[in-house]
């Protein structure tokens, strides 16, 4: 691994720690075994997922042919160098692209340039810096420098400082577009790339602008969230927590654009970013909504489409709620407390409320989060069963990731039609360019199945009236 493991409050590495060294969890694996898989997981949060997955808009395009323009898109990037392109054999409108890395020999210089978290994270899954991106920068870069970028993990970097000594992390070279002046020049207008990454320490295509009505930058696991979920032409189906529109526009390609797809988030902006991802795509068929998902429902007169909605309203709905996102990758640093972490079970369990609430009899409820607490998960469908005697669990197709994990008093049956998708599971590996030529395509797909984001989905069906 090139990355130092994710570094938590200690409270939170705590709380982490004793619920994936749980009694259950112990007596069926032993401590050791337990511990090691726990430093395993704090180990590969820090670093980027080994595949780029898109999903493919089939509305607009058949996935062979967005698959050979991007197999020549990424040949352009790469200067003629040979990416695969691999159709995943059980999700079959997505494709994965091998990120290769780390790449360890590259020449760190001596113009640097800092840049925040958030932006650090989205250069290692293959974009440029943004402006807004950038922290500090060297006192004489000008345009056209080559630059190495540093990310500032912790937040400590002073905007603006003309260096910075604190915890940084090597991410690759690039060449300035702008100046130091020019950057901290105080314009708002300035929202473009400032450096353009030219040996990034992981290597992986930049998909600004990409063929954008054709394709949808997602990870693996959210794309398995809408499959599970299966969605039927001329449905009624309801995302409650729905921004930026990645599944909200899933779903609809999956009922071929037929029936209506209810989309609602509390944040208005994020709203219109559901309602142009869905114009981009060619999709008729979603509604979006800037409304509070917990006030979604009501007993009285109905309100002509438009939420909040009467109870029984959809076939299917969608819960992919709000989390404390401790699944996310790359991260390198969280400096959230642990009362923030664990924030998130109340709001949910309000949300699943109103979900039941709103379902039809036979409906089917998909819960998911992409975090890698069992308060969260496995807790959250124990809770569920117990609360909702109508809601069975379902066994969920395509299966692609490993069983839920023990501890929250699910039965092992139970725990086997659940979906945890687990960091800890992989071992880190290395990709160059040579290894890909002799790589065999169903050990990347399962590569690509394992190495990916942490996450977690349930799916139940809802047997009687809660009228």
């Amino acid at each position: 691994s090139v990355f130092p493991k994710i570094s938590l409050r200690l409270e939170v590495e705590n709380y982490l720690k004793t619920s994936f060294l749980n009694k259950e969890v112990v007596s069926a694996f032993g401590k050791e075994a337990a511990e090691r898989k726990f430093e395993t997981l704090l180990q590969n949060l820090s670093h980027p997922p080994s595949f780029t997955t898109v999903r493919v808009n089939t509305h607009l395009a058949s996935v062979q042919h967005v698959k050979n323009l991007l197999y020549d898109e990424l040949q352009k990037q790469f200067n003629g160098l040979s990416f695969p392109v691999l159709q995943h054999p059980d999700l079959q409108d997505v494709l994965l692209i091998p990120v290769i890395g780390p790449r360890k020999n590259i020449k760190q210089q001596h113009r640097e340039v800092i840049v925040g978290a958030q932006c650090g994270s989205a250069v290692l899954r293959g974009a440029h810096v943004y402006v807004p991106g950038i922290v500090s920068a060297s006192k004489f870069m000008k345009g056209g420098d080559v630059v190495s970028v540093y990310s500032d993990i912790k937040g400590r970097c002073k905007k603006g400082a003309k260096e910075f000594d604190g915890t940084k992390i090597f991410l690759g070279n690039g060449i300035s577009e702008l100046s130091r002046k020019e950057i901290f020049s105080g314009l708002p207008e300035l929202k473009g790339i400032g450096i353009r990454m030219t040996e990034p320490v992981y290597l992986s295509p930049s998909f600004d602008n990409v063929l954008p009505s054709y394709l949808f930058l997602q990870n693996l696991p959210s794309a398995v969230v809408t499959h599970v979920l299966d969605p039927q032409p001329g449905e009624k189906i309801l995302d409650l927590c729905a921004a930026p529109g990645g599944k909200t526009t899933h779903i609809a390609a999956r009922m071929r654009d037929q029936g209506e797809v209810i989309a609602l988030d509390k944040i208005a902006n994020k709203v219109e970013k559901i309602k142009q991802n869905a114009l981009l795509l060619g999709l008729n068929s979603i509604r979006a909504f800037c409304f509070d998902g917990t006030k979604a429902l009501k007993l009285d007169t109905d309100t002509e489409g438009e939420p909040p909605f009467l109870p029984e309203s959809f076939d299917r709905i969608l819960l992919d709620a709000p989390c404390s996102g401790m699944g996310q990758r790359p991260n390198m640093a969280c400096t959230w407390t642990l009362k923030e972490v664990t924030s998130y079970q109340p709001l949910q369990r309000k949300l699943f409320t109103v979900a039941v609430e709103l379902l039809k009899p036979e409906g089917v409820l998909v819960y998911s989060t992409c975090t890698i607490t069992l308060a969260e998960n496995e807790e959250q469908v124990a809770w569920a069963l117990e609360t909702f005697p109508c809601l069975q669990l379902q066994h969920q197709e395509p299966q692609i990731a490993g069983a839920g994990m023990m501890g929250a008093g699910l039965t092992s049956e139970q725990l086997q039609q659940l979906q945890r998708f687990d960091p800890s599971v992989v071992p880190s590996w290395d990709t160059d360019a040579d290894s890909l030529r002799d790589a065999r395509t169903e050990d990347m797909i399962r590569r690509a199945n394992e190495d990916c984001i942490g996450f977690f989905i349930a799916k139940f069906v809802k047997c009687n009236s809660t009228k």
